[in-house]
């Protein structure tokens, strides 16, 4: 377990900083995400402008049926290069997540006299490898749900006789579907990866509760997180909203940008 030791005792309450997701953080992770959306993406326009040319249309047993499984051998290639994305990209956000929130907590500490010294306890891993384990599988499903999405407008296509246009058309509205669902994962999971770790740090530190701390930003807050906003919660269960009956921790839900102030040990 870490350890927090007191060096000088403040006179006063120390009131640290919210650590929340980290704005370059999340600026990466949407940039890598992006980039390979756009690669598949742009692969797939290539391959189909060439197909609907090519021989495939052009056959008098079944074409839908040829494309099938022309679209089914391209799309496995592409699931397989997300799925080695999903892993070491996944990796790479947790490492920066952890460096940050660490970063943070340990700075807001030793201004209040405070000098702390991180391990890597079970519980802390347990976290860790969660926040891996769920955007491995976030990653994954970003190609798995656009290329099924991009195989039914193609086999639409080709059943109705469209135009190579009209399809291109359709796929690019897909496309800026897909990129906005990455750009939202982004977003999302980095508050939420930032919400696990530190919530289990301060933990471990033997910091058992936080005050809600509200954004007050975005143009319709929830209102019982507003509601929340300087009111204490134990971090290991998260605050009571009585209207969605369970207990939630800031920066879970989605969008939510919520934070909370640790109660430190002994100026409670």
């Amino acid at each position: 377990m870490a350890t927090l030791r007191q060096v000088t005792r403040p006179k006063d309450a120390p009131q640290l900083t919210v650590v929340r997701g980290n704005a370059g953080i999340q600026a990466w992770y949407r940039q890598k995400l992006e980039k390979a959306v756009a690669e598949m993406h742009k692969s797939f326009v290539y391959w189909l402008t060439a197909e609907y040319k090519g021989e495939v249309l052009a056959r008098d047993d079944s074409p839908a049926a040829a494309m099938r499984a022309a679209m089914a051998r391209r799309g496995k290639r592409w699931q397989k290069s997300f799925d080695e994305l999903a892993v070491t990209l996944s990796k790479r956000l947790a490492e920066k997540v952890l460096l940050h929130s660490d970063t943070a907590l340990k700075s807001g500490l030793q201004n209040h006299g405070f000098t702390v010294k991180f391990t890597m306890s079970q519980p802390m891993n347990d976290a860790y490898q969660a926040v891996i384990g769920e955007q491995v599988g976030l990653i994954k499903s970003i190609s798995s749900q656009h290329l099924t999405e991009v195989e039914g407008l193609v086999m639409r296509s080709v059943a109705r006789g469209r135009d190579l246009g009209s399809l291109t058309a359709e796929l690019k509205k897909r496309y800026g579907i897909t990129q906005r669902r990455a750009a939202f994962i982004a977003r999302d999971q980095n508050n939420k990866a930032t919400s696990v770790l530190q919530s289990t740090r301060q933990q471990n530190l033997g910091i058992v509760e936080g005050t809600w701390r509200h954004s007050h930003g975005g143009k319709h807050p929830r209102p019982e997180h507003l509601a929340a906003d300087g009111k204490r919660f134990k971090l290991a269960e998260g605050m009571w909203m009585p209207k969605e009956g369970r207990h939630v921790m800031p920066g879970e839900d989605p969008n939510c940008r919520c934070g909370w102030t640790p109660v430190l040990p002994g100026f409670d």
